[in-house]
């Protein structure tokens, strides 16, 4: 049997770390699942984003890029709960439209980011979790994590934006866009079925798959 490698791209509260736990035990595939409070420069961070920002990116990138390669050398097929990819065209740069961070820093961070991914290879798959601003918005406030229920509107907003523009020029493998406004895969076991149809369909080359 082929090993395929996949992950699963979105929004804060899009349904990533649910969608990954759910399909690795439907196909038997080998979750890898996002953490961060192992970050050394997260506290820093959170009381001065513009002086931490720069070394917390960093760090994010060179663990996510070292994870990366792990899964890729996996013996069996593998769902990863965010990409590598995901911490550079989305967080850092929202950190730098914010002027939380320096351009000098930035370009650095890119150059860095831009170097190393050139030469690592991409996933068999991204599945892009789609969700709008309301839907991710009440997700959030469901699940209970206090720390996201400061998160203000506007940078959730800002974030959906730079994935949307993300995935208009996004090449380096096959893309999967899942409606996640309108496929409840969690209460509904027929949505998720769909989800793994189109997943498979996807991975066997087939270019025009929708959830119309």
């Amino acid at each position: 049997m082929k090993k395929y490698y996949i992950a699963i791209a979105g929004n804060i509260g899009a349904g990533k770390t649910t969608l990954t736990t759910m399909l690795s035990r439907r196909l038997g595939w080998e979750p890898f699942l996002e953490g961060v409070t192992d970050n050394p420069y997260l506290a820093d961070f959170y009381e001065n984003m513009e002086k931490w920002s720069f070394h917390s990116q960093v760090f994010f990138l060179a663990r996510r890029l070292r994870h990366h390669r792990e899964l890729l050398d996996r013996p069996n097929s593998v769902i990863q709960d965010r990409t590598v990819y995901e911490d550079a065209e989305i967080f850092a740069q929202n950190l730098f439209l914010r002027g939380a961070m320096q351009l000098r820093d930035f370009n650095t961070y890119r150059d860095l980011y831009e170097a190393v991914t050139a030469i690592l290879p991409p996933p068999d798959l991204v599945i892009y979790l789609r969700a709008s601003l309301p839907t991710l918005l009440e997700r959030i406030q469901h699940r209970g994590r206090s720390f996201e229920r400061q998160i203000a509107p506007e940078y959730i907003a800002q974030l959906n934006t730079l994935y949307e523009a993300w995935f208009q020029s996004f090449t380096l493998c096959p893309i999967l866009t899942v409606p996640a406004d309108r496929l409840d895969f969690v209460a509904n076991g027929g949505h998720l079925d769909l989800i793994v149809e189109r997943i498979l369909e996807r991975l066997q080359g087939k270019e025009f798959v929708t959830f119309d």
